[in-house]
């Protein structure tokens, strides 16, 4: 985006584009997910609208602090939701997206389009910020939701479960993510891949032993610039995501020590392994791509599981798919026992923020305890599935404990066939901050998403 234009790239003026961020976060604030709000809005301006959206949201504690010190009574939504855009993006940033001019000039546009009554409030309120932001800006840091850009419960919780590290992962929760891509190992290797993207000007990096399908580009890119995407030479997912499937497949072989490939852990063809939780399918896909599986995918949400489906297609793989919950075994399992059953459990995606950053206003303190209480069902459920001697890893995109180690530690004590292995410095919780990532053989941090992961053995002479 220009800093000294009123359009964005695509020639769209950035008063209709502030117009439909306005509805995007007043829809968040009102608890509807940023992914449901996107893809009903116009196709020419969904681009522009998702990267103000996401802006906005991972600045909204300060806007609304802002807001609250100018103008203590709330004005009507649509003006509210209009002024937070605008204060957020007026907020000091590194990378200002638009000059501030620019954003009083069209957001008041904007307002006189919505409600015109309310274009001179927005212009006074706006140019009062500008000439007292410093102030402004340095009162609120004394504000820890302005400052930190988390609601008070998100940043108790992170500072109860995580001492040392609680402001790292807060402050990461507001950077942009990474964007790393998986190689199809029936394709070809990381190596051959980086080779095709460095023939098309498209700078990456090898993410190394431990996640030897990965590549991180330099600058995110959209899949039609990725080359063979359409022929599932490749797919995105996210560095931490790429540990579930080559986890899973080497639990199966026993090769799960320090320093082992774990990509290299092949098993015998036709090993029968349930992916629990599947949508969107990338961890499905994963798994197909290192080794030749009876693999059983579900989901609870049908149209979740079209997208399993339609990654399946793209990558020519097959696999047995249901829409149904895992839960009600009963409707589903056929009562032949699965040698491994990965579960990437339902759960706050704490971990996702940076690229979820309407997960931190959507969820409340009470939702922590109702999806621990899923997973804990779904262990449960499953656990009697796994044949004598299998692996289950247990996975979740959270970095609370209540979602991983206080999780497995319960249930250890309900199952006395259950035994938790380490494996390769993998499991445990992730945490995405720089001193809590894997590193490459060039030793380069790997930036990872938040992400915790168990890998659970099943006593050779249980019975259950």
């Amino acid at each position: 985006m220009s800093e000294n234009s009123s359009s964005t790239a695509a020639g769209i003026p950035l008063q209709r584009l502030l117009l439909q961020t306005a509805d995007a976060v007043q829809a968040v604030r009102q608890g509807r997910s940023l992914t449901d709000v996107l893809a009903r809005c116009p196709r020419e301006l969904r681009p522009g609208t998702q990267a103000l959206s996401f802006h906005v949201l991972r600045h909204l504690g300060a806007a609304q602090a802002l807001r609250r010190q100018l103008a203590p009574k709330a004005p009507p939504p649509k003006v509210e939701n209009l002024l937070l855009c605008a204060l957020a993006l007026l907020w000091p940033a590194e990378e200002p997206p638009y000059a501030a001019h620019t954003v009083v000039d069209q957001a008041v546009r904007a307002m006189r389009q919505r409600a015109a009554p309310s274009a001179g409030f927005v212009n006074a309120v706006l140019r009062r910020f500008l000439r007292e932001r410093e102030a402004l800006v340095q009162a609120l840091q004394r504000d820890p939701v302005a400052h930190h850009n988390h609601p008070q419960w998100w940043i108790d919780r992170v500072r109860q479960d995580w001492p040392e590290h609680w402001q790292g992962i807060l402050a990461a929760n507001n950077s942009r993510p990474p964007m790393t891509l998986r190689v199809n190992a029936r394709q070809g290797s990381a190596a051959d891949y980086q080779a095709r993207l460095t023939a098309q000007g498209l700078a990456s990096r090898l993410l190394g032993d431990r996640l030897p399908q990965g590549l991180l580009l330099d600058r995110p890119q959209p899949v039609s610039a990725l080359p063979g995407f359409e022929q599932g030479a490749v797919s995105v997912q996210d560095a931490a995501a790429q540990i579930a499937a080559p986890l899973t497949v080497a639990a199966l072989r026993g090769r799960t020590g320090e320093g082992q490939d774990l990509a290299l852990a092949a098993l015998p063809s036709g090993a029968r392994v349930l992916d629990a939780c599947s949508a969107p399918g990338g961890k499905t896909a994963h798994l197909l791509e290192l080794q030749a599986l009876d693999l059983l995918a579900l989901d609870a949400d049908a149209e979740r599981l079209a997208r399993v489906n339609d990654n399946l297609a793209r990558l020519q793989l097959q696999a047995g798919t249901r829409a149904v919950d895992a839960r009600q075994t009963a409707d589903w399992w056929d009562g032949r026992p699965f040698d491994a059953i990965l579960l990437d459990a339902p759960c706050s995606a704490s971990g996702i923020v940076r690229r979820h950053p309407d997960v931190r206003w959507l969820r409340r303190p009470e939702d922590i305890a109702q999806l621990a209480r899923i997973q804990a069902e779904l262990l449960d459920a499953l656990w009697p599935l796994l044949k004598p001697g299998g692996r289950l890893v247990y996975a979740t995109c959270s970095l609370f404990r209540a979602e991983g180690q206080d999780q497995v530690d319960a249930f250890l004590q309900r199952r006395p066939d259950a035994k938790a292995l380490e494996c390769a410095g993998l499991t445990g919780h992730l945490l995405p901050v720089p001193d809590n990532g894997s590193q490459n053989a060039a030793g380069q941090a790997v930036p990872l998403d938040g992400f915790f992961y168990a890998l659970l053995l099943k006593s050779p002479a249980s019975t259950h």
